[in-house]
């Protein structure tokens, strides 16, 4: 089931004294997180406006509403940003990170059940997808077309053909 909130960053510290807050961004770049009005904390329970955002090197400062004082910022330390699903619309064949966790992957052709998709590594190039078995050794499998031939985020499976020799076999 997709979450209609999505973690989006995390207040690691202060900035200043007037209760700016520095964001370490958990999205592709500082840049799309300055970009929101309204985020949300306490797992989207909590809506909280954003004055003022800007990026520093690969940090977001934000001025939240609210928080006016530098004793007001330090209580948010630690503290998830969340994002409305609403305000992050994706192109067709794009999927938040979240949403990809826990499908289960499988062959396309043979249904053979490989495992987990347990976690996203971010390259560059292409991101790699991780996938856990237990008692087995992770996979890493390439997030490309040749690849990746079918995500159903909402059945929860992700369908996938091995290029040759991928998982060490001698096929």
């Amino acid at each position: 089931m997709k979450k209609k909130f999505l973690e989006i960053g995390k207040i690691v510290t202060t900035h200043g004294v007037m209760g700016e807050v520095k964001v370490y961004p958990w999205c592709d770049t500082p840049d799309f997180l300055a970009e929101f009005s309204r985020l949300y904390l306490h797992k989207g329970k909590d809506p909280v406006l954003v004055q003022r955002a800007r990026v520093q090197k690969n940090m977001v400062l934000m001025k939240l509403e609210g928080t006016d004082t530098m004793e007001a910022a330090q209580a948010l330390r630690g503290q998830i940003l969340y994002a409305d699903r609403a305000d992050m619309p994706l192109e067709e064949g794009e999927y938040f990170i979240q949403d990809l966790i826990g499908l289960s992957v499988v062959d396309a052709d043979t249904g053979e059940e490989y495992g987990v998709l347990s976690d996203v590594s971010q390259t560059g190039a292409n991101d790699v997808y991780h996938i856990q078995k237990p008692g087995e050794a992770e996979k890493l499998i390439p997030a490309i077309k040749e690849v990746v031939i079918q995500t159903d985020i909402d059945g929860g499976v992700m369908k996938i053909r091995p290029l040759k020799g991928l998982f060490g076999d001698a096929d």
